[in-house]
């Protein structure tokens, strides 16, 4: 199709799409045109604006590190990623559901735990926190047998790939639930930390004036061949940027409840019991944003 004016750039894209054999990649590359070009006239998006934005995504590329994921971070700070999940989880949105945001600090591979050991393997200062979780289905039928991959930032604010100090896979472990459904580990009580802003995410965040905080929880992610895995977060309701997550990953059914024991130990020591509902599904684990560790300046 030969162009004459603005008004037939959309259609002569769209018209070459026939030859995209997968109908579902027609079927996505179609609509991803559509919006983008009705973005582009809608906001009379200038030359300067287009450049900028060009630059942006390169800049998400040049970010991007084996220890790092920028364009994981600029999803969940625009949002994409939790709207993602809650549609695709609790009945396709349709109920509460305990699937969260993976985020961009999952790794795989990390070790595989014995029911009720500690994943803290370099000094970690903290409060010591117990967790005793539960996998089951709908109707409460316990699972057993499934794999619950546990991740956190130190109380500094860093996951272990981020910090060369800590040891290898500090705060990460891998569990197997019991024939009740139930799984324990130790810790510490995690804390809120600050999302990177030395890329695109950081000049997102600067531009609204936004704070660049998360509030402060536990990962998981939980496989079991047919159930639908998810990855899940669970937040500490006494943190103060608990309503204004820069990454928009709080909801309501993931708020914990961090109970204070009296052990006698100089800052006490936490409690905290959750469980986890898997629907039936494809089990399928995700390719993890990162692949290794930062090294040491």
């Amino acid at each position: 199709m030969i162009i004459e004016t603005q008004d037939d750039v959309t259609a002569a894209v769209l018209q070459e799409m026939h030859r995209t054999p997968n109908a579902r990649t027609r079927e996505l590359l179609s609509l991803f045109v559509k919006h983008l070009h009705a973005f582009v006239r809608e906001a009379k998006l200038t030359e300067r604006e287009f450049q900028d934005a060009i630059g942006t995504i390169n800049a998400i590329g040049r970010q991007t590190t084996p220890s790092h994921n920028e364009a994981m971070l600029l999803a969940g700070a625009l949002g994409v990623s939790n709207l993602i999940c809650l549609m695709n989880n609790g009945a396709k949105g349709t109920r509460p559901t305990q699937a969260n945001n993976l985020g961009p600090f999952y790794r795989a591979d990390a070790p595989r735990c014995a029911d009720g050991a500690s994943i803290v393997r370099s000094p970690t200062a903290g409060s010591p926190l117990t967790f005793h979780g539960k996998v089951t289905e709908a109707s409460g039928t316990p699972i057993a047998g499934a794999d619950v991959h546990v991740w956190q930032s130190s109380p500094a604010g860093l996951y272990e790939n981020q910090d060369p100090s800590q040891a290898e896979m500090n705060l990460r472990g891998i569990f197997t639930t019991q024939a009740d459904g139930s799984f324990t580990f130790r810790s510490v009580k995690p804390a809120g930390y600050p999302v990177p802003i030395d890329g695109p995410t950081g000049a997102l965040l600067a531009a609204q004036k936004r704070h660049n905080m998360r509030p402060a929880h536990l990962h998981f992610l939980v496989y079991k061949p047919g159930y639908k895995t998810i990855a899940s977060q669970v937040y500490d309701p006494e943190d103060p940027n608990l309503h204004t997550d820069s990454q928009f990953g709080v909801t309501k059914a993931l708020i914990g409840n961090y109970v204070k024991r009296d052990d006698g130990s100089v800052d006490g020591s936490y409690g905290l019991e959750f469980t986890f509902v898997l629907e039936p599904g494809e089990a399928r684990m995700p390719t993890a944003p990162i692949t290794g560790k930062a090294a040491a300046a």
